[in-house]
């Protein structure tokens, strides 16, 4: 933690005096040393603390290289409040693993070799058969609820986004208030596959052919509705349910993800509608020679910390909890009763580029010391399910800690728990869960 706040001095001092590329670079530094520290410690490719920091920071520091005529030398309230976040969230993590204490370890558990902590894949293979079953039922059930509100909402609003043609925003209107949450559960479909995929019985041909089709219907619904955030994030936690299990990285695994889904996101980014002379014209970068597919991921993770900037110097007062509770007013229907409520106007730069940091409602509701409690409280619940890993019984507990680490690894992008469908996930998550411990 020393040579963080060493580098994230010395970022703050570089931005300062508008040294912006190595503001950038030393901060970088410092995020991928916090990672290596908690992959040495434990030796976990998808350790929760480590990816908050890995990506978190990180993405700060790609803000700090300043690469558009957008972003702007942050107050220095906004720079107390992204090292205000880390460091609850560090200590908060820490304390509650030492209060936890260390878990008993079943015989099963095996060393890291580099590492000096326990790392859990799963390899009683014969126990996990015992799930196959109720895992395909949950399989088909999820992927027939999400198939049949896909299929409504069409039939409702009478289009499909991805035969759309000349309609840049066409997913932002495909859209039925209650409707969609489940339409969008697809994405947990990959995830519960993984799980049968290394459960299955090889006598049972039938069940495998079955859940690869119903994989493929439940990523086909994100490319119909010209979603690449949901076709990234039904991957991407597909691939973390399985490193929480198995804790083996492959460069070749990581070329073949990429060679499936770069295509996909090029094809969706053309099925929206968006040329490249919107997007550059949008995002205002100062070398316009930056090709679009640097400069698109570059501004999404980037322009966030900009905008929670113009939050900090644009907020007449705080909401007082409100913007945190939206999840609670959406998903009770109080929204309806109390508009006013619900519409809290969001400050950013750009009305196009309307991603946030994780941080940004905690901030919005109680300032600096909003955001103090709410990453404090993320720091023990990350560290409870990091020591519940280590003693994973219920494999559908793999995808809760998947989920998670999706949303550390996607702090930069958005206010995950201040958003009604992430609540959703998690229930529809429990009650999976709950039936697979009940059968």
């Amino acid at each position: 933690m020393i040579i963080y706040l060493i580098t994230y001095s010395l970022s703050f001092i570089f931005s300062r005096l508008g040294w912006f590329l190595p503001s950038g670079l030393v901060l970088m530094a410092g995020a991928l040393y916090l990672y290596w520290k908690d992959y040495r410690a434990f030796g976990n490719f998808i350790h929760l603390r480590g990816l908050f920091c890995l990506f978190f920071i990180g993405g700060q520091a790609l803000s700090c290289l300043k690469l558009s005529h957008l972003q702007v030398t942050w107050s220095v309230i906004t720079w107390l409040s992204f090292l205000a976040a880390t460091l609850s969230f560090y200590f908060s993590f820490a304390l509650a693993r030492k209060w936890a204490g260390p878990p008993r370890q079943p015989h099963w558990i095996k060393k890291q070799a580099r590492g000096g902590g326990p790392v859990i894949p799963w390899d009683r293979r014969q126990e996990l058969r015992r799930y196959e079953r109720t895992l395909f039922r949950a399989i088909l059930a999820l992927t027939l609820i999400a198939s049949a509100a896909f299929f409504l909402e069409a039939a409702i609003l009478g289009y499909i986004p991805l035969f759309i043609r000349n309609v840049p925003h066409a997913y932002s209107y495909f859209h039925i208030s209650g409707v969609h949450y489940f339409t969008v559960s697809c994405v947990l479909v990959p995830s519960l596959s993984v799980l049968f995929f290394m459960a299955r019985d090889t006598h049972h041909r039938g069940r495998f052919f079955a859940v690869l089709v119903l994989t493929l219907v439940s990523l086909a619904i994100p490319v119909l509705c010209v979603s690449r955030f949901q076709l990234i994030f039904a991957v991407g936690m597909a691939v973390f349910t399985f490193l929480s299990i198995k804790n083996k990285f492959s460069l070749r695994f990581l070329f073949l993800i990429a060679a499936i889904m770069l295509p996909a996101y090029v094809v969706l980014s053309i099925a929206r509608s968006h040329s490249v002379e919107y997007l550059n014209g949008i995002f205002a970068m100062k070398n316009p020679a930056v090709p679009i597919w640097i400069t698109q991921p570059y501004m999404y993770i980037a322009h966030n910390y900009d905008n929670f900037n113009c939050l900090v110097e644009q907020l007449p007062s705080h909401s007082l909890g409100l913007r945190m509770l939206f999840p609670v007013l959406a998903l009770t229907g109080l929204k309806f009763i109390k508009p006013e409520w619900a519409l809290l106007p969001i400050y950013v730069t750009k009305e196009e580029l309307t991603t946030l940091t994780l941080i940004y409602d905690a901030y919005y509701d109680f300032g600096i010391p909003g955001v103090v409690v709410f990453c404090g409280v993320l720091g023990v619940v990350c560290a409870l399910l990091v020591r519940g890993l280590e003693r994973m019984k219920n494999p559908v507990g793999y995808v809760v800690y998947a989920q998670m680490a999706m949303y550390m690894a996607l702090s930069f992008f958005a206010i995950w728990f201040s958003i009604p469908v992430t609540w959703f996930y998690f229930v529809v998550t429990g009650m999976v869960y709950v039936y697979v411990e009940y059968r």
